[in-house]
């Protein structure tokens, strides 16, 4: 088994040789076979265990997971989560509870060890099992495609293997493992499923198992060609927001010509729209899918947990997340960098020269008079009431006004800082400077501010 492992990991590329792999140990049969061969296969590797607080033997298994683990000279970290309280919390049945309570101990686990990989011992089983409760409930292609192999930094490397082959491979090497009595509680649906289901298909239909994970094979395989074509789509019908702020937005909003979107085939538009929404942090149930089917010359709808608008004209289709940022207010590193890591920009200010060139309302640079400044400077979001001077004007203009004639989006306009000193507001970045803050002469003392997207080192 070791070899057909390490022939797989090569093959599938899933994992490298300076990867830091965090395996989710249960202390089960599978999570054993796995936490084993990847030590025996010269992995660096962590082994995390989750006490889910259900039942009592799980102290003595927590115990002899750690001492298991530490046979092996790898080192153990066991976390406790309250699954029964998580799911009365959430309002969200255990096994959902436990899952969710699981994954989020296994990623804040991983970053703490520095682990660039998760790896969880899902087999062929878990693979036949997913995808039949998913096709009855009603699951599209995507959903029939079952389990990712690999899924961001989560990888799956027992895929290939059965249950039986697990517990076989643990057995024939004398490894301690535990079995789980909730494998066998009947009152969970994916239980009946695999003790009652599954065993009748395979009496009515010999070899159903493997017909389930061909059609996942198959569903995985053209989930990704259509996927490659709607988002091939959605890059050639992309209508740009903001202008020269576009970066401003870009992580909560985009935009796309509609009459081009829908000139592809039904099922072409709606999987570019649910990959769009998907981008966005949200997913889109099969009645509002159907809804995409016809629109209407305008209109709108939410996704289910409220983050997510899909709004539409007969231009434009647009979709924007509806939990921007809340108001914000810092001040200003004067000279030197203010990086928002959370809003996706950077501002540089730094002393300089007028170099006597006409002053530009919309730049993302702007130079300020040095005399002209009151007061520490800082910045902040646009709120109700806020008037400036801009530059050309005789007249206070509301920055709400200003900002709606930029046509700046409602994200854009929440995001996009104000810079201001004590007696008010100064410049809004690609909108308009104001006009107290001109300088006079060619040589002038100024502090030039500039604005952009940030800027990393990766």
């Amino acid at each position: 088994m070791r070899e057909r492992l390490q022939n797989h990991l090569e093959t599938a590329k899933l994992i490298g040789s300076d990867d830091r792999i965090l395996v989710g140990y249960s202390g089960g049969a599978d999570s054993t076979c796995l936490l084993t061969l990847l030590v025996e296969l010269g992995c660096d590797v962590v082994a995390a265990h989750l006490h889910h607080g259900m039942r009592v033997e799980a102290d003595r298994e927590a115990n002899l997971s750690e001492a298991y683990a530490e046979s092996l000279g790898i080192p153990f970290l066991m976390g406790r989560a309250d699954v029964p309280l998580i799911a009365e919390q959430a309002k969200i049945g255990l096994e959902e509870a436990g899952r969710n309570a699981r994954y989020n101990f296994l990623n804040r686990a991983a970053s703490g060890f520095s682990c660039s990989l998760i790896a969880t011992a899902h087999t062929a089983d878990d693979q036949v099992e997913t995808i039949l409760f998913r096709a009855i409930r009603g699951a599209g292609l995507a959903g029939l495609a079952g389990i990712p192999e690999q899924r961001d930094n989560i990888v799956r490397p027992l895929l290939p293997f059965s249950r039986t082959e697990t517990r076989a491979y643990c057995e024939a090497n004398g490894l301690w493992f535990h079995d789980d009595p909730a494998n066998e509680d009947l009152s969970n649906s994916r239980v009946r499923l695999r003790r009652l289901v599954l065993p009748e298909l395979e009496k009515s239909h010999p070899g159903a198992r493997a017909n389930l994970l061909k059609l996942g094979k198959i569903a995985a395989e053209e989930t990704k060609f259509l996927d490659g074509m709607a988002a091939a789509a959605l890059e050639q019908s992309e209508m740009p927001l903001n202008d020269s702020l576009g970066f401003l937005s870009s992580s909560v909003e985009v935009a796309f010509h509609r009459p081009r979107l829908e000139s592809l085939p039904a099922i072409l538009f709606k999987r570019a729209i649910k990959l769009a929404v998907r981008s966005l942090g949200a997913e889109l149930t099969f009645a509002q899918m159907s809804t995409l089917e016809r629109l209407g010359s305008d209109g709108s709808i939410t996704t289910d947990e409220g983050e997510i608008a899909i709004e539409w004209n007969t231009e434009r289709i647009h979709i924007r997340s509806l939990d921007v940022e809340s108001p914000f207010r810092h001040p200003l590193t004067v000279p030197g960098e203010t990086l928002a890591d959370s809003l996706g920009w950077q501002m540089t200010a730094m002393e300089a020269v007028y170099d006597g060139l006409p002053i530009a309302r919309r730049d993302l640079t702007a130079n300020i008079s040095a005399a002209s400044i009151r007061g520490p400077l800082y910045f902040r979001s646009a709120i109700s009431g806020d008037e400036m001077q801009p530059l050309g004007y005789e007249n206070q203009r509301k920055v709400s006004d200003l900002l709606s004639e930029a046509k700046l989006t409602s994200a854009a306009r929440k995001r996009i800082p104000i810079v201001f000193d004590l007696i008010g507001p100064i410049w809004i970045p690609g909108v308009c400077v104001a006009e107290r803050t001109r300088p006079i002469a060619r040589g002038e003392s100024v502090l030039q501010l500039s604005f952009g997207p940030l800027v990393t080192d990766e």
